[in-house]
């Protein structure tokens, strides 16, 4: 299998949000599955696709100067008011080369503003996705500070229970270093299966945080959940393609990036 390259990227994905990814591919997400997070991790199978080895995390990083102002140029100009690290990977598993492509990227942005800490931060916000495979130390939280970055804990109600207790915690302790959100991979819980039930009751706890966003499940039918019917699924139109959906609220946005109000928590309270 091929090994991702270690030149870093900025992507657009078919929902409109723009990437750069520090890490790619997801050693941790796929080492006890190498379907990866809930059997169904659309990397992992994008990855499987084009004959990648997923299972192999690779450091993305800058080539030179030109290559990193060439980037920066990119970011400058997108119609978003943020880029997302770890769509391909999770900048968790190296957070001090996460870091340090952070301070890369919010060196070259000169449109300046003040954040919550005093420090002058580019407009441009970094959203980070992490499920912390690994934590931020106390020195690495400190640095956070100096950034713009809001940083998405995903959790779910079926996570491994020790995982889940984890990810909570650190959620918890990120809001006194930089924007905290709690990103929650939700299920319509099947109530009359025993285990559905008990997802259910998990899944409503989590929901009973502050500053979260409701991230809609997309299943294949082959999905262990669906075949042990732990959770309802129904079938809908997602960017135009036929999509096997299971939607805790049925009010959740289920769309393109571009017109998402919640802008991967940053407009959220």
């Amino acid at each position: 299998m091929k090994l991702y390259k270690s030149k870093i990227t900025l992507t657009q994905n078919d929902r409109g949000v723009y990437s750069i990814d520090p890490t790619i591919g997801c050693y941790s997400g796929v080492k006890d599955n190498k379907k990866g997070c809930y059997d169904d991790c659309y990397s992992a199978k994008s990855a499987k696709l084009y004959g990648y080895d997923f299972a192999t995390t690779v450091l993305r990083d800058f080539e030179n100067k030109k290559h990193e102002r060439q980037i920066i140029n990119e970011i400058k100009n997108i119609k978003m008011p943020f880029i997302r690290m770890g769509s391909s990977g999770d900048p968790s598993e190296n957070w001090e080369h996460t870091l340090k492509i952070i301070k890369t990227i919010s060196a070259g942005l000169k449109d300046k503003q003040l954040n919550l800490f005093g420090y002058s931060v580019p407009k441009k916000e970094i959203v980070i996705i992490t499920k912390h495979w690994f934590n931020l130390t106390s020195e690495q939280l400190i640095e956070l500070r100096k950034y713009n970055v809001c940083i998405n804990t995903s959790v779910s109600a079926i996570d491994n229970k020790d995982e889940l207790k984890n990810r909570l915690i650190q959620y918890n302790i990120l809001k006194d270093y930089c924007k905290s959100i709690l990103r929650i991979v939700s299920f319509d819980f099947n109530k009359e299966n025993e285990s559905g039930l008990e997802y259910y009751y998990i899944q409503e706890s989590l929901f009973k945080n502050d500053s979260i966003i409701d991230t809609v499940f997309r299943a294949s039918i082959g999905n262990r959940l669906v075949k042990e019917n732990i959770i309802n699924v129904q079938k809908r139109k997602f960017l135009g393609k036929n999509a096997l959906i299971s939607k805790y609220n049925k009010k959740t946005y289920f769309g393109s990036c571009k017109t998402c109000l919640e802008m991967c928590g940053l407009n959220v309270k």
